[in-house]
This record gives structure tokens, C-alpha cells and sequence, in this order.
């Protein structure tokens, strides 16, 4: 299947909805603390992607019954917002998605609630590094796999393993498109399609302390390292143009 081309309207338009998930998440980091709960936090993310003119892309995606995904601790992506508070020291994943006249966005953060051990904030780090190192590396023609060959290289050289089974993808027209980008490489690293200008995609390292086989909990979405072990994932939506990648959730 062919990866997707955008013309220019087509990724102002990305950019609008990219930009209202970078909104959301800074506004969500400055004002989580102890003792909100799950719910409140995706109610206040809700209420603000409104506000901003995005409807919450992810509320019924697949059946999932929030706006906001919620990964507490060990819990790595796609955690459901419940009546958990959190409380000081805990780590706590928001993935957003929004969507403006037909157009996706969608970026993850992982931010410590109050003051976090400093294991925790290594964790954290590994994930924005990992994710900023492969988005300066971008250039028109090189494959999507030498792009998950330096995810996976950041992550390991850190002391972790990147999560399996789980990767980013191209976004669009549909919150998940082609291609598929995971955080590692099997098989060569030089074969599969190349990078062009116009294509827009969602990098995402996740990040495991052990082990990187993925567990999915009783919820049917809330998914852990098989290590149980606390995680972090870190996710920017970017274009390509003039040959380099463009963020487009930045806020």
C-alpha cells in the first residue's frame, strides 16, 4: 500500500490539529498534580481540545471510551482513564489525539506527578531523547528502517528495550495509516520503503526496563512490559518538507 503524499493545504491543516495536541498536553502537564484523578485529568483534556476548535480523536477510536490515554507507572500506552488519584512520585503517560476538518494529530507525553526518583526521570529522558535524536536524523531517502534501527539504538544505549508489538505509523486522513514504524528492526535495515517529501507520520518510542514483550491487561487496552516494571513513551507528529521533518505537535 502506498504511503500517503500531502500537498501543503493538506499539512496546515495536520499542523492545526497537531498544534491543538501540543496545547493540550502542555496545558495537562502544568496542571496535573497528587490527588486529581484519571478521569479528571481526560475531562480537562477533553473540555480543552473543545475549546480549541479539534473534536478528541480518540473518544470511540476502536471502541476506546476516553479522550485522553492515562499510563500510570508500569502501565506503557493505551491506559483508560479511571478513578485512580494520582499521588507523588508516580509517572504518568497522556497520549492525545484530536482531529480538525478530516485531519489527524497525535503525540504522547510522559511526565513525572510532583517529585519522581531519579530512576523514573532516566526512564522519561531515554524515551524524549530516543525520539528527538531520530527526528534530527530525517532526510528524503533514507528507509523507515534506518529510522527504527536509530530508535532502537538510543533505547538500548540507554540500558533499555524498546517495547515490541507496538510501533508508529503514518496519520493523515486516518489516525493510523501507512507505514508502520517500530521502535526496532527485524530482519535488514537497508530494504523497505524510503522517505519523501510530503509524507507526515507519528514517531512513539516506548520504552521497557527488561523486557519488551507487551502485556495487555484485563481492560482489553492498558498495556504493560511483561517485566512489570515502570515505562515511558514519548510521541511528536512530523511532515516532511525541503527534505528534513517538520514537528507539527509542537504547542
Amino acid at each position: 500500500m502506498a504511503i500517503p503524499l500531502r500537498k501543503k493545504a493538506e499539512i496546515d491543516t495536520l499542523r492545526r490539529a497537531g498544534a491543538i495536541v501540543g496545547q493540550t498536553l502542555e496545558y495537562l502537564q502544568g496542571i496535573v498534580k497528587p490527588g486529581m484523578s484519571l478521569k479528571e485529568i481526560d475531562a480537562l483534556g477533553e473540555e480543552f481540545i473543545l475549546k480549541a476548535g479539534a473534536k478528541p480523536s480518540f473518544k470511540g477510536l476502536y471502541g476506546f471510551p476516553a479522550s485522553v490515554c492515562t499510563s500510570v507507572n508500569e502501565v506503557i500506552i493505551h491506559g483508560i482513564p479511571t478513578d485512580y488519584k494520582v499521588k507523588e512520585g508516580d509517572i504518568l503517560g497522556l497520549d492525545i489525539g484530536t482531529i480538525v476538518d478530516g485531519y489527524y494529530g497525535d503525540a504522547a507525553i510522559t511526565m513525572g506527578v510532583g517529585e519522581i526518583s531519579a530512576e523514573n526521570q532516566k526512564i522519561i529522558d531515554c524515551s524524549k531523547n530516543a525520539l528527538y535524536e531520530a527526528i534530527d536524523s530525517i532526510k528524503v531517502g533514507m528507509r523507515f528502517k534506518e529510522l527504527s534501527y536509530i530508535l532502537q539504538e538510543a533505547i538500548i544505549g540507554a540500558g533499555y528495550v524498546p517495547l515490541r508489538d507496538f510501533c508508529g505509523h503514518g496519520i493523515g486522513k486516518k489516525p493510523h495509516d501507512e507505514p508502520n514504524i517500530p521502535n526496532y528492526v527485524d530482519g535488514k535495515v537497508k530494504q523497505g520503503p524510503k522517505i519523501k517529501n510530503g509524507m507526515v507520520f507519528c514517531l512513539e518510542p516506548m520504552v521497557c526496563q527488561k523486557d519488551g514483550e507487551p502485556i495487555i491487561l484485563e481492560d482489553k487496552w492498558s498495556v504493560i512490559s511483561a517485566d512489570g516494571l515502570n515505562t515511558s513513551h514519548y510521541e511528536h507528529q512530523v511532515a516532511v518538507v525541503d527534505g528534513k521533518a517538520v514537528i507539527l505537535t509542537n504547542p
